[in-house]
């Protein structure tokens, strides 16, 4: 099953089912209004919105439309909770290995994670607004997971079978505030801006066998400016999968239905497979050549982020941003006024 959420001018926007192939959409507030309504309780509306989907795939839906990303705000457009993991030890290392220091030998067996904001997420479409091009403006194409509530102390085994949903995800940093953020030892904030997400999210099962053992087993493509930067497969070298990463969000916690938990920046030790942040391109150029010469994003650039199946298919949709003065952007200023 195949979820968006459309902008109707509201915080929460209105919930549509999508079809298999991403060409069609119908409006689903005959079940549920929202997302979050049907995360609340999704052992009754989950299968209908299964139905609905079929009938979509069908062709039998009355009142199908053309199904159009750029509507669409997140799937999730306010969460409860945006807990980010750093499941992807190879990329954490390339950072201290390309600044001289060792990496300690948890990181191999306990999770990073941070909380990240989650009041105000990005459509697939919406601008990355920043204030200045001096923040070091990267982006992070990760994958995230969706889940229903969980339990505190959770084995990673039940935690996997409480994910709901699966989504890409642009994570974007502001890579020259993080510095002085961490040396005050209290983590991330003002470099973690507001995050973007794919315009649909996904079933596990929509996945078939690339969903396996907690993870996305698939190609995660990247373009930059147009030039394609990274392919690396987010199967490969994730060290915790996703019933790992929620059973360590739930460790001291109760998790509540919608909670989002991220991979982290997907990244393969095969440098060849290229890169999923700019970051993770400047660490080898200064490993290699003792300085990183790549730049950071700049104002009119883009990045796309998708992901195929094995017929060449979008499963997904793409998040597809460009990145904006602030300005000069008007859009920040609307959303926050349709809100109002």
């Amino acid at each position: 099953m195949k979820l968006a959420t459309l902008k109707d001018g509201s915080r929460d926007g209105q919930l549509i089912v999508v079809s298999r192939d991403l060409q069609t959409a119908v409006i689903a507030n005959a079940i549920a209004p929202t997302l979050q309504r049907a995360l609340d309780d999704w052992p009754f509306y989950g299968p209908q919105l299964a139905e609905l989907y079929d009938t979509l795939n069908q062709g039998r839906a009355r009142h199908a439309f053309a199904f159009e990303p750029e509507h669409c705000m997140a799937p999730l457009p306010r969460a409860f909770q945006w807990a980010d993991g750093s499941a992807y030890v190879n990329h954490v290392e390339l950072v201290r290995r390309a600044r001289g220091a060792e990496m300690p030998p948890e990181f191999w067996s306990d999770p990073l994670m941070y909380q990240g904001g989650s009041d105000d997420f990005l459509g697939p479409c919406d601008d990355i607004v920043c204030a200045s091009e001096a923040f070091g403006i990267d982006f992070e194409a990760e994958v995230a997971v969706v889940t229903g509530d969980v339990p505190m102390g959770v084995t990673p085994d039940a935690a996997l079978r409480s994910v709901r949903l699966v989504m890409l995800v642009n994570d974007v940093s502001l890579r020259n505030l993080i510095p002085a953020e961490l040396a005050k030892g209290f983590g991330f904030f003002q470099s973690k801006p507001a995050t973007a997400f794919g315009p649909v999210a996904v079933t596990p099962d929509e996945l078939g066998d690339h969903w396996r053992e907690g993870r996305v087993h698939r190609p995660m493509m990247v373009h930059w400016n147009g030039r394609k930067v990274g392919q690396p497969d987010a199967g490969v070298d994730m060290v915790f999968h996703f019933g790992q990463l929620i059973a360590h969000a739930a460790k001291t916690r109760n998790l509540r239905a919608g909670s989002i938990v991220g991979s982290g920046t997907v990244s393969n030790k095969d440098a060849t497979r290229g890169y999923c942040c700019i970051a993770e391109k400047r660490c080898l150029e200064a490993i290699a050549d003792g300085a990183a010469k790549t730049e950071f994003m700049k104002y009119g650039d883009t990045v796309k982020i998708e992901m195929f199946d094995e017929a060449g298919k979008s499963i997904f949709g793409a998040i597809e941003q460009s990145v904006a003065p602030l300005d000069d952007s008007a859009q920040s200023a609307a959303r926050l006024a349709q809100a109002d």
